[in-house]
């Protein structure tokens, strides 16, 4: 898995696999799910992020048991 934060424009990407994305479902306003061909999530996209939630939280890990 790979995070991506782009200041510039605001956005998070979480990479979930190393598929190629075919295309994108918006879930809700400015949350992009990216899918292969066979409906595979592989990333999930969030636009304004500073807004939705605090960006350095992308960064950490916490496993919930």
């Amino acid at each position: 898995m790979q995070v991506r934060y782009d200041k510039a424009v605001d956005a998070a990407y979480i990479e979930l696999s190393s598929k190629r994305p075919q295309g994108g479902v918006e879930v809700g306003e400015g949350v992009v799910l990216h899918v292969t061909k066979d409906d595979e999530i592989v990333a999930i996209e969030i636009l304004d992020a500073s807004k939705r939630f605090p960006i350095e939280s992308l960064f950490t890990l916490k496993v919930a048991s």
